[in-house]
């Protein structure tokens, strides 16, 4: 049939989609954010502005040039990216303490958290003579409950301090980057007690108006835990106020293995039950008066209310990455509402990318972000092609089902990539658990904030907790069915990128050119099919050491002395066993051991006493002492591990040596 337009078919398939073309503009924006994570070494400030003035050239170019309109807005939404993430680095930029150490320190506390062994202190604005250079923020946990502790007040107290922990290894989590974009500068625990102290000067605005939200967020907590203890309580407050702190390991365990992660973070389920319930309670109430509802707007009186709920939703949680993302998008429906408009939700996710990634640039390498993000632009694109969800029971079932295997397919390569897991019961377990989240626990939790005040949360919160009980008892069930998990080893970012790029392919566009998605998806798992895992790992302590035997798996000579460091080797490696599980490789006698590897004999000194005859017969040495021989090919001592913050080592076709350092670059946040 011969095309009526005249237009080339290719162009004419581009041309039927340009409604659809602005939604990449977020991904420009989160790939220029992306950019400057990538970087080797930290730009110079002027790269900044260079890249605001092309940003600037390009956009107005994109407004005049209408063939190169969509080129332009793309590399100006990068160039923005890029700039947006520069000029927010240098804003947060504060000093990171340079080794470990006891200080005594007089702060202000800018926050509380509760904490699985007492309570969590954020200080802020220390003050100590012990460093030249005392971080904006420190991170402490002082034993107890926290009595007599409100955020804006201002302690005394010592502490056992020290620098944001490095990532285990080249690849891995970077919390040191984490903590460098919350101001973070180092984190410890208090030596006794803290005790209050005079505030050296006056609060400014900002800190009033931030502590005065922290100390509501506390008190709500305090008094969730009072009536629910242990892991009801500690779910509970994540769910009303984002502190999560307290969960057992079981439990949360349970939960993760059942797919049921989610709703411990605050995100578009919370929102979406908090607000639209709160919508619907209201224009129901309304609703019993027929003179309000035939002269009055009551849905827009109820709007008006869900949008007032979910500000205060969004302020007592926290304000995290998914909970604001799912705030932009539910705000954008009701002020549609509002404005008697219809609210496109391709659009609004869009726009909840866009805003966030202005605000906070660090969101792009975050796995909030990444799942949150993921899950919802699938679910949108298969409501888009799909008819909607039939009527009843059989119906909701049905919308369960499919909004679980469209947002765990989803948010698959994200959690392989961060945690080296992959649940297989999710949507079993979310068939059974979300109706008691939707039906009982968050309506309660909405009912236990709203009679809080008047102290009246006793009732609602103790069954909020048998609700909670009920959806631990189904986490539990689900996760103890045979293969409920599957481990597997890290991935390469690039292999993520393939992914995320081509899963982003298949939701924005909705012709049969979409599925040329499926090319990067399948490059992303070749990619991650053929990374090769490090055949040696170091800790920085030159004492704990991995090394991959016969069996393609890693083992411990010894005890490893860095028990995080090995714990989070075994997990990149998508290895289910116990650090004791592990321990056995080569021949250890008091002053060291010695393993055989495809680059020769592997050395553990563990002291000097040896050290002259490890020289010799060592390939690869490793030693907590200083070593300075020229026998071994490799030689991780003491000194050089710590500066260098670990080493992960490939034995063929040749020896390769990465230090997380190197990998890191010289950037603000590596000390």
């Amino acid at each position: 049939m011969a095309n009526p337009t005249g237009r080339p078919a290719f162009r004419l398939g581009w041309t039927a989609e340009r409604d659809r073309f602005p939604l990449w503009l977020p991904v420009a924006l989160g790939a220029g954010a992306a950019l400057y994570f990538a970087l080797p070494v930290e730009p110079p400030h002027q790269l900044a502005f260079m890249a605001l003035l092309l940003f600037a050239g390009s956009a107005a170019a994109s407004m005049v040039w209408r063939p190169g309109r969509v080129t332009l807005a793309l590399v100006a939404a990068l160039a923005l990216g890029f700039a947006v993430t520069k000029l927010r680095a240098d804003a947060v930029a504060a000093p990171i303490l340079p080794r470990e150490g006891i200080v005594h320190l007089n702060a202000r506390i800018a926050g509380l958290e509760a904490a699985d062994t007492g309570v969590r202190l954020i200080l802020d604005s220390p003050i100590s003579g012990a460093f030249r250079e005392i971080p904006a923020r420190l991170a402490v946990t002082e034993r107890g409950k926290g009595e007599g502790l409100q955020p804006g007040g201002w302690v005394s107290l010592t502490a056992d301090v020290s620098p944001p922990r490095p990532p285990v290894e080249p690849g891995a989590a970077d919390f040191g980057r984490t903590a460098f974009f919350q101001r973070q500068g180092g984190s410890g625990f208090v030596l006794g007690e803290a005790v209050p102290a005079m505030a050296p000067w006056p609060p400014a605005w900002r800190d009033r108006l931030e502590e005065n939200i922290a100390a509501l967020r506390w008190r709500m907590t305090q008094r969730i835990r009072a009536h629910l203890p242990g892991s009801e309580g500690a779910i509970a407050s994540a769910l009303i106020t984002g502190m999560r702190g307290g969960i057992s390991d079981d439990d949360e365990a349970a939960l993760r293995d059942a797919g049921l992660a989610h709703v411990l973070a605050i995100a578009g389920l919370h929102m979406a039950l908090m607000g639209m319930g709160l919508f619907w309670l209201v224009r129901a109430l309304l609703a019993t008066s027929p003179y309000l509802a035939l002269h009055y707007p009551i849905k827009k009186w109820a709007a008006g209310a869900a949008l007032a709920g979910s500000v205060f939703y969004l302020v007592i949680s926290g304000a995290a990455a998914p909970a604001l993302r799912a705030f932009t998008m539910l705000a954008v429906g009701l002020i549609a509402m509002l404005f008697d408009r219809p609210a496109l939700s391709m659009r609004s996710l869009a726009l909840a990318a866009a805003i966030l990634l202005l605000a906070r640039p660090e969101s792009i390498t975050e796995p909030g972000f990444q799942m949150s993000f993921a899950a919802v632009a699938a679910l949108v694109a298969a409501a888009e092609g799909t008819r909607a969800a039939g009527r009843g029971i059989k119906g909701h079932l049905g919308a369960i089902f499919v909004t679980s295997a469209v947002a765990s397919l989803a948010t698959l390569p994200v959690s392989l990539f961060h945690f080296g897991r992959a649940t297989h019961y999710a949507v079993l377990g979310n068939l059974l658990a979300m109706p008691v989240m939707a039906l009982v626990v968050m309506p309660l939790a909405t009912l236990s904030v709203a009679t809080m005040p008047f102290g009246l949360e006793a009732v609602p919160l103790y069954l909020l907790g048998r609700g909670i009980d009920l959806m631990l008892a189904l986490g539990r069930t689900v996760s103890s069915l045979p293969g409920a998990v599957t481990t597997a080893p890290s991935m390469p970012v690039a292999a993520l990128a393939m992914m995320a790029l081509g899963g982003l392919w298949l939701t924005i566009w909705r012709k049969r050119k979409r599925w040329l998605g499926l090319i990067a998806i399948a490059t992303g798992i070749a990619l991650a099919a053929m990374a090769r895992a490090p055949d040696l790992l170091i800790a920085p302590d030159a004492l704990t050491m991995a090394l991959r035997g016969g069996d393609g798996r890693l083992h411990f000579p010894l005890r490893p002395a860095n028990r995080f460091a090995a714990g989070a080797w075994l997990r990149q490696d998508g290895d289910a066993r116990s650090l004791a599980q592990a321990i056995g490789i080569g021949r250890c006698d008091a002053l060291g051991c010695v393993m055989p590897s495809a680059a020769g004999p592997v050395v553990l000194s563990r002291g000097s006493e040896g050290l002259a005859e490890d020289c010799r017969r060592a390939a690869i040495l490793i030693s907590a002492a200083s070593a300075d021989c020229k026998g071994p090919r490799f030689i991780a001592d003491g000194p050089h591990a710590a500066r260098d913050q670990g080493y992960a080592l490939w034995f063929t076709p040749k020896v390769k040596v990465e230090s997380v350092r190197q990998w890191r670059g010289e950037r603000p946040w590596v000390k």
